[in-house]
């Protein structure tokens, strides 16, 4: 039988999932800065802020951020005075992230074109992983996890940042309401790109529920798991040690 992933609302061929999510970034990479602002109201700047604070990024420490193209958290992570590698399988966002590191003049950054799921880098490679808003869009988030956990030391730490399911109720209805209807429409007047912006909402709706994500991270090796709500749910911190 031939393994399916989602892929928005659409179970699709799991070999054809990553040229396809590659192409939606493709895609949206030079829109993507400006239409984070416009979908969270610039809300993503302080989860990017208050995600760093957890990972307590230390000086001449080993830090790879998988899926951090545009480097918003590498950024972050580099003030601190961490040696930042930014990987991305995708070029455009990594060509991305390149061009605003020049602009502000930042040197250092180390950006390497990988697959989440068969990364290129030595065992015990690192002393942090960081993932933000970009595990959802893996084929098999198994198997990430599993390479998380390979390239990181033993004391290692784990963080990924993603969308997840607010319980607030009330909210819930309203942002569903808002992220279906007026998320694509924001990606037409901003991008001219609907269909890429409906698929990154759908992709929120199938990534799975912070208790069973954490449950995901235990099974890859990982230990302490700890799980941060943010406005209920909607965003969440999941964080795990490896000893």
């Amino acid at each position: 039988m031939t393994e399916t992933a989602s892929f928005g609302y659409r179970d699709v061929d799991a070999t054809e999932k990553q040229g396809m999510v590659r192409a939606v970034f493709s895609n949206v990479a030079s829109k993507y800065d400006l239409m984070n602002d416009a979908m969270s109201g610039g809300a993503h700047r302080l989860w990017k802020d208050q995600f760093v604070n957890r990972v307590k990024p230390r000086r001449d420490e080993a830090i790879l951020d998988m899926a951090g193209g545009t480097g918003d958290i590498a950024f972050r992570l580099a003030k601190h005075g961490a040696h930042v590698t930014v990987a991305d399988i995708n070029p455009e966002m990594l060509a991305v992230g390149m061009e605003r590191a020049r602009k502000k003049g930042l040197e250092g950054l180390v950006w390497s074109e990988q697959n989440a799921e068969e990364l290129g880098f030595s065992d015990r490679s690192f002393d942090a992983y960081t993932i933000a808003f970009g595990i959802r869009n893996v084929t098999h988030i198994d198997k990430a996890l599993r390479e998380a956990h390979r390239v990181l030391k033993y004391g290692g730490r784990f963080f990924c940042l993603e969308f997840s399911t607010t319980t607030w109720p009330g909210f819930a209805d309203v942002y569903d309401v808002y992220s279906h209807r007026l998320v694509p429409r924001l990606g037409k007047l901003l991008a001219d790109d609907e269909d890429s912006y409906r698929y990154l909402i759908e992709s929120i709706r199938r990534f799975p529920p912070m208790p069973e994500f954490e449950r995901m991270i235990r099974a890859a090796g990982f230990v302490q798991t700890r799980v941060e709500p943010i406005l209920g749910g909607l965003v969440a911190i999941h964080s795990g040690w490896k000893i």
